[in-house]
């Protein structure tokens, strides 16, 4: 495989995600494009992670957990990133590399990364300096790329946003609307740019300095299907999927909202700064609290969409998962962005399921009280 992956985003989930799949892809023996990894916030704090990228022996990953019951450990040199460029300071380059050497582009850029500030249109869409949000930019270089020919190109956002493929090729056509862009452009977006539809699920509890991260054995990248999609590699965490909705429903509402319950309790009740799921979970009351949210909330709500057996099974691997005796993952971690996750995390899923549900109901409330 020719050309080049670009990657938005430098989280720590990623490196133990993707990275890590195309770099065990290539050892396998597939032909993997290189991964060119893009600081968009434009922090300063992460001027060492981009050097680290550029590092020819690889950042390091580990895998630590259980699998089938037994305890696993493995140390990995992620090799599939080439090097690492910031938006602030390589902006030319990474035109330069999106319009005439990429073939993928992935995207990780937070719970609020496809926020478009109101007057970014009214740039327009010139790529000689970078418009302040990732979407802005991405219309930007997706701009240049069409006038500088147009060739096909595969977009895989892997942001937590239901329908993430979809919801961004929708901002990316309004912005582009509003900034006056042509109908030819408009057309080349819908006919040579696939958005795909993705989920990601890994527990990825903790980052190594200056590059790398420790995360649990589980790993899924599911992708809906799409005429014409391709895939980067192949690998046994990549699942395509003729519907996206079952897998998004599974982990948006149990794994994430499990996360987000426990969340709420240690904001509200100001347990310590820097407890772990593992450790909250220790808590015979903590624990029995979620465990009635899950059995008396949110498993009737799938049942009632007809999915109470893949609902059971993935709470109980949740379960599993949450209490991994290897994973330090801090609730101060999933506790950034809350109001945001309970929207999408909670608030959704009460629309979606229609059943009662007191304790979820009272989060959300609690959260519109607060935020008025």
């Amino acid at each position: 495989m020719t050309g080049l992956i670009l990657q938005f985003g430098t989280s720590r989930f990623l490196q133990a995600h993707a990275d890590l799949f195309l770099h065990e892809a290539r050892e396998a023996g597939q032909e993997v494009a290189p991964i060119t990894i893009i600081q968009t916030s434009g922090s300063a704090e992460r001027a060492g992670r981009l050097a680290a990228f550029s590092d020819p022996a690889g950042y390091p990953v580990i895998i630590r957990g259980l699998e089938n019951g037994e305890p696993v450990e493995r140390h990995i040199a992620v090799k599939s990133v080439s090097r690492g460029l910031s938006t602030a300071s390589d902006w030319s380059e990474i035109v330069r590399l999106f319009v005439h050497e990429a073939t993928f582009v992935i995207s990780n850029t937070g719970d609020s990364g496809y926020a478009v500030g109101l007057d970014e249109a009214t740039a327009g869409l010139g790529s000689e300096t970078p418009l302040p949000s990732f979407p802005g930019k991405l219309t930007q270089l997706l701009h240049a790329r069409f006038e500088a020919g147009g060739a096909p190109l595969t977009i895989l956002p892997c942001e937590l946003i239901n329908r993430n493929g979809p919801v961004l090729k929708g901002v990316v056509r309004d912005l582009a609307g509003q900034a006056g862009a042509s109908p030819a452009f408009l057309l080349w977006l819908d006919d040579k740019v696939i958005f795909a539809n993705t989920l990601v699920d890994r527990i990825v509890s903790e980052p190594l300095e200056p590059a790398g991260a420790i995360a649990e054995p589980y790993a899924l990248w599911a992708i809906e299907k799409t005429p014409g999609l391709t895939l980067p590699c192949r690998h046994p965490a990549i699942v395509l999927a003729d519907d996206l909705e079952p897998y998004e429903r599974l982990k948006l509402h149990i794994l994430n909202l499990g996360h987000s319950v426990l969340a709420d309790i240690w904001q509200s009740e100001s347990r310590p700064p820097g407890e772990t799921v593992k450790v909250i979970l220790a808590d015979p009351a903590i624990r029995t609290r979620l465990d009635a949210v899950y059995r008396d909330e949110v498993l009737p709500g799938f049942a009632a969409r007809g999915m109470g057996d893949q609902a059971q099974a993935y709470v109980e691997t949740t379960m599993g998962r949450f209490l991994n005796p290897y994973l330090d993952h801090r609730i101060a971690d999933i506790a950034g962005n809350h109001a945001l996750k309970v929207e999408r995390r909670i608030a959704a899923f009460l629309d979606w399921a229609g059943t009662p549900a007191p304790v979820l109901e009272s989060i959300v409330s609690k959260l519109h009280r607060n935020n008025p």
